[in-house]
């Protein structure tokens, strides 16, 4: 066993079938400061705050973040404007939504003259019957607002994104005027939206496919967005779908914060494409990333949260911890990191904890003491278990050190 590879301790089961090819080229767009802030529950950050998960939304290696919506006011395009200005010196780009309304665009033709940046613009319009019936809107209408607003955005320079909202409800004949219009009118990316949560993941690959098909019989180059939510509890699934289908860029949030149940979770996202090898960004900032957005935003944080819930990386439990302990002993990090955990704690800047409770073992209080150089001596061990089994759940360090001193 001392000298096993790495590479022989798991056996992953996730590619011992028939694997598709990798996607290649993955981008990112955040929406956690557009439409991640739709939450009812979110809070709109100070500038300040924007300004820092702009800075590590950049460190994590995301190519775009969508930072406001113009037509919300001047407070908006004031945030914009200096968002804009902040990302100049970084990789990650900006771009903004707006309605296909040339009165929508014309601002951030503004700003971009302001700051000198191209910003890209996404413009979008609703796509399902529903929402055409509940709207009153016709066809030709929608499909001259999807002409005059794109080709505004063009002829000034902008790169485009045309967006319909509740694709995944939409009749193919609609998505296929409505994506063609675009495309024609110089839209650079088209982006598919399961605005409220509808699809499955049969159904991603469905659309993705017959949008494929458009933007080849365009012979334009012309990139696919997904954009989905999570009122199924399907967000994050049907992203790695759609990535497997052929889009090239998703969009998430930090936390899933978003409108209803909310959108994509961006910090999941980034994880399960890191352990799939599908991207190799640099993850270490990730936790600070989801506290900072759960900090600013309001957006609850679980402690059994996937990742960066509290829970995650801790254990109580004598068999697990036993475990971690022993990995931890063999000098291994990589081991104490993996041996009862699906994913890596160091690989998003965080670490394994041992507790205290119920249903610890020795071990878990002989390593706990020693940790912080506290004599691990029978008598303070039988009496911090004593406290563990009569306690109702997890010991307070305080509650440890009590009994270990007592």
């Amino acid at each position: 066993m001392s000298n096993l590879n790495h590479d022989d301790l798991i056996y992953d089961w996730n590619t011992a079938g028939t694997v598709p090819p990798r996607p290649t080229a993955i981008q990112f767009d955040d929406e956690t400061l557009r439409d991640g802030l739709q939450s009812p529950s979110a809070r709109n950050p100070e500038l300040s705050d924007k300004i820092r998960l702009i800075h590590l939304m950049d460190q994590l290696g995301i190519q775009t973040a969508d930072v406001g919506l113009p037509g919300a006011g001047d407070q908006a395009r004031h945030h914009i404007a200096k968002l804009v200005k902040e990302m100049k010196g970084l990789k990650i780009k900006a771009n903004v939504a707006c309605r296909t309304l040339v009165s929508d665009i014309a601002p951030v033709v503004d700003i971009a003259q302001a700051t000198g940046e191209p910003i890209e613009v996404c413009a979008f319009i609703g796509s399902s019957p529903i929402r055409q019936f509940a709207e009153g809107w016709e066809m030709e209408k929608m499909l001259g607002l999807v002409r005059d607003s794109v080709s505004f955005a063009v002829k000034n320079g902008l790169p485009c994104m045309f967006v319909t909202e509740d694709t995944t409800r939409a009749k193919p004949e609609d998505v296929r005027a409505l994506y063609s219009t675009a495309i024609e009118a110089g839209a650079t990316r088209i982006c598919v939206c399961d605005t409220c949560g509808h699809v499955t993941p049969d159904g991603v690959r469905a659309l993705i496919g017959f949008v494929k098909e458009i933007v080849a019989e365009s012979g334009a180059d012309v990139g696919i967005d997904w954009h989905g939510h999570r009122d199924r509890g399907l967000g994050l699934i049907n992203s790695l779908a759609a990535l497997r289908a052929g889009a090239s860029r998703v969009h998430a949030c930090a936390l899933g914060v978003g409108e209803r149940a909310g959108n994509t979770e961006m910090d999941l996202l980034l994880v399960n494409l890191r352990l799939l090898g599908w991207i190799d960004n640099d993850l270490t900032h990730l936790g600070e990333y989801v506290k900072l957005a759960h900090k600013v935003i309001g957006v609850p944080l679980p402690s059994n949260y996937s990742v960066f819930g509290s829970d995650a990386f801790e254990t109580g439990t004598g068999v697990h911890a036993a475990a971690v302990i022993k990995a931890f002993k063999k000098g291994d990090h990589w081991l104490a990191n993996r041996v009862y955990s699906g994913v890596p704690a160091d690989m998003v800047g965080l670490e394994q904890v041992i507790k205290i409770g119920p249903m610890s073992g020795k071990s878990n209080v002989i390593w706990y003491l020693e940790k912080r150089g506290i004599a691990a001596t029978d008598k303070a061990v039988d009496a911090v278990l004593a406290v563990a089994k009569n306690a109702k759940g997890l010991l307070r360090d305080e509650e440890i050190l009590a009994a270990a001193r007592s």
